[in-house]
């Protein structure tokens, strides 16, 4: 049995407001603060063999405060990188609904038909992120993996576990240091934990 720890990197500029984001951004403070709070959580509950990043600084920052928490090494993964806006990088989701309301519409009605100028499909970034998991299995027959990365490559592999829809894109949601658990064994994938942030209480009270 194999265990897949899939987290989202933490608190990024551009995530409110809504952003296409794409490129390097740094942590903020708060994401920092993040990445540290789900690195003991994980440290306290698993045993990592191996912590796989994004290439993207967010995400490797991320898992390197997972990585030093558990003794795990961490690796990054280009398979695991975010999806690519193309032309709409870094602009905000108010900005494209307001000068291309049909192209927006469709994104948020029907992601799975959508292309990015001179940036890439939710069937491309699918394809990649199956084939991170697939790695990962095939590199990793037992134990626990941490796999660090975006808020679209998490939703993505969270359908190919599930066997739902690229369709269903919008139907789920993926905080900042947000854990999802699966496990993989004989019977298939199975989704066990899914945006769990009960470790960032004391951000949210504080």
């Amino acid at each position: 049995m194999v265990r897949i720890l899939l987290v989202r990197h933490g608190h990024v500029p551009g995530i409110e407001p809504a952003q296409f984001r794409g490129g390097e951004l740094d942590l903020t403070e708060r994401g920092l603060r993040e990445a540290q709070l789900t690195a003991q959580r994980i440290a306290r509950l698993w045993r990592p063999v191996t912590v796989y990043a994004s290439p993207r600084q967010r995400c490797v920052v991320t898992a390197q405060a997972i990585a030093t928490a558990t003794a795990a090494p961490c690796r990054p993964l280009e398979l695991l990188n975010d999806l690519d806006y193309g032309a709409w990088t870094g602009k905000t989701y108010e900005e494209i609904r307001q000068t291309q309301p049909a192209a927006y519409r469709r994104w948020r009605t029907l992601p799975h038909l959508v292309r990015f100028p001179d940036g890439d499909s939710l069937q491309q970034l699918y394809a990649r992120v199956a084939d991170a998991l697939r790695f990962a299995l095939d590199q990793h027959p037992d134990g626990t993996v941490v796999i660090v990365a975006h808020d679209s490559s998490n939703r993505v592999l969270l359908l190919h576990a599930l066997g739902l829809p690229l369709s269903a894109y919008w139907r789920m949601t993926q905080a900042p240091c947000g854990i999802n658990e699966i496990v993989a064994d004989d019977d298939g994938l199975t989704v066990l934990r899914m945006n769990d942030t009960a470790h960032l209480e004391s951000l949210a009270n504080g």
